[in-house]
Order: structure tokens, then C-alpha cells, then sequence
């Protein structure tokens, strides 16, 4: 599985901005799709996820509310719309997909990630 990311940009404290992945599959039936960012000097952290058969859905604290994940079936992409952005914000982000769901997925230990996508919120 190849991962396409696309959609970083700078922004300004307060704007929105939708991230997309998309698989080289064509679809993302049967997989778990997150993203993740690594801020400057820190860790890469989990933000969201999405089972893409299912409803269920999960997100890190600090973006609950402002950020939505969701499936683009026209497009069999997973986007992550980001809204009320902040400086913490900042980061590259990146997308992730595995098969065995999100306790794996969330600990980070996938092969299949894509390449991140810089945002930046300035203030």
C-alpha cells in the first residue's frame, strides 16, 4: 500500500485547511486510516483516526472539535478537515493505514505510511 498526502500550506491563526490521503489500492476497504503530525522537536503524535468500513471514529484530545476525519467516496480518499487552526498546530502531517486496526495503528507500528504534508499556522 502507497500513500499519496496532499493539502499542507501555511495558514493564519483562526483559518481552516483540509488534508487528503489517498492509496494507491484505489480504496481503503478493510483498513484503518489515521493521521499524525510531528511538531518541531517533539514526537510524532496520533490526531485522528477512522475504520473505513465503519462509523467509528477517533481523535486526540487537543483537536476534538476543531478537526473532523472523515471518507471521501468520490474521491476514495481520507481527509482531515482542520478548522479553528492554531500555532499548535504546526507540524507535518502524516497518514497512515493498516489492516489490523486502531490499537496497532495507533501505536505507530504500521509499514504503510505516507509522505507528510507541512502545515504551518501563523500568527
Amino acid at each position: 500500500v502507497q500513500l499519496q498526502v496532499s493539502g499542507g500550506g501555511l495558514v493564519q491563526v483562526g483559518d481552516f485547511l483540509t488534508l487528503s490521503c489517498a492509496s494507491s489500492g484505489g480504496t481503503f476497504s478493510g483498513y484503518v486510516v489515521a493521521w499524525f503530525r510531528q511538531a518541531p522537536g517533539k514526537e510524532r503524535e496520533f490526531v485522528a483516526a477512522l475504520r473505513y468500513m465503519g462509523t467509528s471514529l477517533y481523535y486526540e484530545d487537543s483537536v476534538k472539535g476543531r478537526f473532523t476525519i472523515y471518507k471521501d467516496s468520490t474521491k476514495n480518499t481520507v481527509d482531515l478537515q482542520m478548522n479553528s487552526l492554531i500555532p499548535e498546530d504546526t507540524a507535518v502531517y502524516y497518514c497512515a493505514t493498516d489492516p489490523r486496526g486502531c490499537i496497532v495503528l495507533r501505536s505507530g507500528t504500521t509499514d504503510y505510511w505516507g509522505q507528510g504534508t507541512k502545515v504551518t499556522v501563523s500568527s
